[in-house]
């Protein structure tokens, strides 16, 4: 059997980036709660605020330590599998990501050793400063990489000079059509993984007999988080759906599964789309809906596929990738909502965590990943044939690299994310089991000087 080196390579790095994003994901939430929990502790000396960041804490640093390993293999594949890349358009990819290097990395590598170790040796207001930087950088490198991976997108601020694209202006580059959009739903994505990962073990936790104030304390800011960031994240999701339409209308088409242009396209809740065929078989749906959501007119038009012919993504992946994304966030709104609303009605956390609750939570402890990874994959799946939208097509970008070459080291990545991810899994739950085990602090600490010991 032949081996297609284009696939294999676009398959290596699908694999390398999907590894990679669980654990920015969790960070860059992760990092604003442990600031919020060590400002309630300054605030008003309650010891379980302390004790939750103590745990949370290191929940951070293992997934910290995890995405920076992850993320340097991207790197090396530019230059072995995709050296077209970089040559076509190094002229803003390298830049972005120096910045990204300089700028939040450095400020989160700095810092992070003052969060993790200077509890007792920094005063407390140097150690929530080291919190708040930390907190800074995850989030600068969000941007960064945002900016990039938009541009790429909706590429703007340049002009194609030998073959080669030339910055003309860094603020459109950096500020291009699709990047507000894409940074604020990336952003609102990663609050929705840390916060139902941290309601998810937190209420695993109080399942296991841990009902200490500080394991309910974190299980509450999950819960609420993911309540109140849900409905926004919908609302930003439909800007972003409208922007994609303007820009992308072939991405849409796609993850509309609509083949033919019409008016008053229906909403399809399910459907199997035939790109030999070019067809979709099984369908139901809603009629005018998709119209209706896209053009906000329920006789709106939709362009098909048929109209970018030889320019569009597989619509099979991008159809259900889509569908995945909506129908996980869907439950996240009802099980968050289900259990701000049992706290609510609830004074008493006995009453209030029941078993509906707590195995809800546990169940959607990893639900961010699930729809992030599907986001991720209507975005990138959904920019094909194109590396960058329009300029550098991807068959134009791939080495000369021996498709056996690409599979061994393939099949290595995979052998080692799953069991990376299998040890990151268990060691979440033994920290979890262990965080029981200790004794807790002291229900009140004076925060003056920096001492935070063990009543």
């Amino acid at each position: 059997m032949e081996l297609d080196p284009a696939l294999l390579a676009r398959a290596q790095f699908g694999a390398n980036i999907t590894f990679h994003i669980l654990f920015p994901t969790i960070t860059i939430a992760l990092a604003w709660m442990l600031l919020f929990f060590k400002v309630r502790f300054n605030s008003t000396g309650q010891a379980h605020w302390m004790e939750a960041y103590q745990f949370w804490v290191k929940v951070f640093a293992l997934t910290f330590a995890l995405g920076v390993v992850s993320g340097v293999t991207m790197s090396f594949q530019f230059g072995t599998n995709w050296p077209g890349f970089m040559e076509t358009v190094g002229n803003v990819a390298g830049p972005l990501l120096a910045y990204e290097v300089l700028t939040a990395f450095f400020l989160e590598a700095t810092f992070l050793a003052v969060m993790l170790f200077g509890t007792n040796r920094v005063s407390p207001r140097m150690h929530t400063i080291a919190t708040f930087l930390v907190a800074a950088g995850t989030t600068a490198s969000a941007f960064w990489i945002l900016a990039l991976n938009s541009w790429m997108q909706t590429p703007a601020g340049f002009e194609m000079i030998d073959g080669k694209a030339v910055v003309t202006s860094w603020f459109e580059v950096i500020f291009n059509p699709s990047f507000p959009y894409r940074l604020t739903h990336m952003l609102l994505a990663c609050g929705l993984t840390g916060a139902f990962l941290m309601a998810g073990l937190s209420a695993w936790q109080w399942h296991k007999g841990i009902r200490t104030p500080a394991v309910k304390a974190a299980l509450r800011t999950g819960a609420t988080v993911a309540a109140l960031v849900i409905p926004i994240q919908i609302f930003v999701g439909d800007l972003h759906g409208l922007n994609t339409l303007e820009h992308q209308p072939q991405k849409v088409a796609a993850m509309e599964g609509v083949w033919e242009t019409e008016k008053g396209a229906p909403l399809l809740l399910f459907a199997i789309p035939d790109n030999e065929a070019r067809t979709n078989h099984f369908e139901i749906g809603i009629p005018n809906l998709a119209s209706l959501i896209l053009t906000h007119k329920a006789d709106g038009e939709i362009k098909g596929l048929n109209e970018f012919e030889g320019a569009h993504p597989p619509v099979f992946q991008v159809f259900w990738a889509f569908r995945v994304m909506v129908g996980v966030g869907v439950l996240m709104l009802l099980v968050s909502w289900y259990a701000v609303w049992r706290m609510a009605r609830n004074k008493n956390a006995e009453k209030a965590l029941n078993k509906p609750v707590l195995f809800s939570l546990i169940a959607m402890t990893f639900s961010g990943w699930v729809a992030t990874v599907a986001g991720w994959y209507v975005t990138e799946i959904g920019r094909q044939p194109f590396l960058v939208q329009g300029i550098l097509r991807t068959e134009d970008a791939i080495s000369a690299v021996p498709p056996n070459m690409i599979l061994s080291t393939f099949i290595g990545y995979l052998v080692l994310y799953a069991v990376l991810l299998v040890a990151y899994v268990s060691t979440l739950f033994y920290l979890a089991k262990k965080a029981g085990s200790k004794p807790a602090l002291s229900q009140t600490v004076n925060p003056v000087g920096g001492q935070y010991v063990h009543a």
